[in-house]
């Protein structure tokens, strides 16, 4: 499949990717003893920004692969550096558990690679899942 074509994503089955990427994501949080050191440190990273390319294709379901990879790419990237600001109110809600997930605390330059992994996993999916 062509990253560039034309795409009609089906809604339902984008919402049931993002609930499974936020169910993995939580269970390597709860199992992260059964992981690899590797995956054990990075694995909610991968997995937040897979469920920010699927929430994307989910909002925007004609938007190319491509385009849905660079604006999940950009997104991640801004929430990344935006982990460098801090302010009183924003600071307060990053100490709540969906702030924390949305906005996380702590900035990380291996963050970014993990989102690209993410993003990367998210477009072979939809490959995967288009072609059928």
């Amino acid at each position: 499949m062509i990253l560039n074509a034309p795409i009609n994503r089906n809604r339902a089955i984008y919402a049931v990717m993002i609930a499974a990427v936020i169910v993995l994501g939580m269970a390597s949080r709860s199992f992260a003893w059964l992981l690899p050191p590797l995956l054990k440190k990075n694995a909610g990273d991968i997995l937040w920004a897979t469920m920010v390319f699927f929430l994307i294709g989910l909002l925007l379901p004609r938007l190319t692969t491509n385009r849905t990879a660079l604006a999940a790419a950009l997104f991640s990237i801004l929430v990344e550096f935006f982990k460098l600001y801090h302010a009183l109110v924003l600071d307060g809600l990053r100490e709540t558990v969906l702030g924390r997930l949305i906005f996380g605390y702590g900035f990380s330059w291996s963050n970014l690679v993990c989102y690209l992994i993410g993003i990367t996993v998210g477009v072979m999916v939809e490959q995967v899942t288009e072609r059928r």
